[in-house]
């Protein structure tokens, strides 16, 4: 079978109308967008690395502890994205003390070792003893396999050290002291904050919702969301860390800083369009359209928008060869934007506390007709408003808090942003293989995807492979922002406002990130 290319530039952004976007079929995944993009050479996202570095691998690690806890607990994003930050920070600053210039997030310079000793050997020592010490505090759960890990990259999981001479102890001091700074910036991780409940990463702000699952009060507001339980019940999730906005930012002032403008509400023409561009790709999906959404939910062990976008950096790394130190910095900077930004669209989301898609649909059409999805293998049809479902598993129907902004947006837009002040270009030149339809429909058949009133389309396909171009890192994030629209999770204003608020958060922190590359930022406070 053939697999489809989809190719994606500057004048693809039609997808911000219902249009579905151009796809065409081709052998060759080669064949990249036009223009300096394929300048770099096809990079295949999270293709194997034969020559990755010791902070690559550890990335690796992490992905997999955190994709390891989502199989026990669920996907939490904003979690997650500290999860990723303190590791990532935690193993700068190991590694800053065996560089010429870059100084520690939280002991400054103080732990510099003599040039003799900057070796990559040591380095890669003390990365170790960061990256354990932290991921250990942070999945203790998964201590046991973590210890295993540790071996595995070549060191002793035993070794506790606090001689600060040797790498092994700087490792363990630089965590330590990330670890201490992190206790109590508001996440709750212990869940011994004021006003929590007491469990890790508990709401500290009191947050009730205004509706209940089967009352609609305020279509303003955010409606729990009916789950499948996969045992013929139903349960609904509440707003996950309506907290997250409190949290203490690593290179923002604060979570409000760029919070985005009211968005539009019930009685506004731009709202019901945003509903009804919804309701349109939702009742006109193609195989592309749906690999794109797929590809950046990220399916059932996601580790969210920090784990993807360490991934697309991790792709950088392949591309350009990088060596230890330019890997442990753009994690590093990646990592801790991602996590930024999750503060950022949450302080809106808990803010303006908006209604999701599946809400909306029902306050406007209820009982009325309109095209829809009907479910797996049943493609599209017509349906009741009150039947809408976005194009997602009933076991996850939508992610449980309010819409606005977009948090894949806003995320996605300061990564990506990121990534392009980090490497100097927008080029990625990157691209990825999806089975459309492997986390939503995996035992139908294209046609029986593609039905429509019942009757499968024949003339689709059957090749489910699709291939998507991703030629520069603000292309990707706009797939990933319009991911959600065409899904049926936002309305255009939840992206749009999140790429905006994201872009805004990557340029405001990308100098204090080259202050602690060149060693100008001033003494940790």
């Amino acid at each position: 079978m053939h697999a489809r290319t989809l190719r994606w530039t500057s004048l693809t952004i039609s997808l911000l109308s219902a249009a579905c976007p151009a796809g065409v079929r081709h052998d060759d995944p080669t064949v990249v967008a036009d223009g300096p993009a394929a300048a770099a050479g096809p990079i295949e996202h999270r293709a194997a690395n034969e020559h990755a570095t010791a902070a690559y691998r550890w990335v690796d690690i992490m992905l997999e502890a955190t994709g390891r806890e989502v199989d026990q607990v669920g996907a939490r994003p904003t979690i997650i994205s500290r999860q990723m930050a303190i590791p990532m920070t935690a193993m700068f600053d190991a590694w800053a003390a065996y560089d010429d210039r870059a100084v520690g997030t939280r002991l400054g310079g103080s732990l510099r070792r003599p040039e003799r000793e900057r070796t990559i050997a040591n380095k890669e020592i003390a990365i170790a003893y960061a990256m354990h010490t932290t991921l250990v505090d942070l999945f203790p759960r998964d201590r046991a396999w973590l210890i295993d890990r540790m071996r595995e990259m070549g060191h002793d999981p035993d070794l506790v050290s606090d001689d600060t001479t040797t790498p092994a102890g700087i490792g363990r001091a630089a965590a330590l002291a990330v670890l201490a700074y992190r206790r109590d910036d508001g996440a709750n991780q212990d869940g011994r904050a004021a006003g929590s409940v007491g469990q890790p990463y508990s709401d500290t702000t009191g947050y009730q919702p205004k509706n209940t699952v089967e009352t609609l009060v305020d279509p303003d507001r955010w409606q729990p969301i009916p789950f499948d339980d996969g045992k013929g019940g139903t349960f609904a999730p509440g707003f996950l860390t309506p907290h997250w906005g409190r949290v203490k930012p690593f290179a923002l002032a604060r979570g409000d800083q760029f919070r985005p403008p009211p968005p539009p509400v019930v009685g506004s023409a731009a709202l019901k369009a945003d509903t009804d561009e919804c309701i349109a790709f939702n009742g006109s999906l193609s195989l592309e359209q749906k690999a794109i959404v797929e590809f950046m939910r990220d399916g059932p062990r996601s580790t969210g928008q920090s784990g993807h976008w360490l991934q697309f950096a991790q792709d950088v790394s392949r591309r350009d060869q990088h060596d230890l130190d330019t890997d442990v910095k753009l994690f590093f900077a990646v990592a801790n934007t991602a996590f930024d930004a999750f503060i950022a669209a949450w302080d809106g989301k808990r803010h303006y506390d908006t209604s999701r898609p599946w809400s909306l649909v029902r306050h406007y059409y209820g009982e009325q007709p309109i095209v829809g999805y009907k479910g797996a293998c049943q493609g599209v049809g017509t349906i009741k408003g009150n039947e809408w479902f976005p194009y997602s598993p009933r076991t996850f129907v939508t992610p449980p808090f309010p819409g606005y902004p977009s948090g894949h947006s806003t995320v996605s837009a300061a990564s990506s942003k990121m990534l392009e002040l980090f490497t100097g270009s927008d080029t990625f030149g990157a691209f990825a293989k999806h089975e459309a339809g492997q986390y939503t429909e995996t035992e139908c058949t294209t046609a029986q995807m593609q039905a429509k009133d019942g009757k499968p389309d024949t003339t689709v396909s059957e090749a489910r492979t699709i291939v998507l171009q991703m030629p520069t890192f603000s292309a990707t994030a706009l797939m990933a922002g319009i991911s959600r629209v065409m899904g049926g999770y936002h309305i255009q204003a939840d992206n749009t406002e999140g790429l905006a608020l994201g872009r805004k958060v990557a340029e405001a922190s990308w100098p204090k990130y080259q202050a602690y590359f060149d060693g100008t930022a001033p003494p940790p406070r």
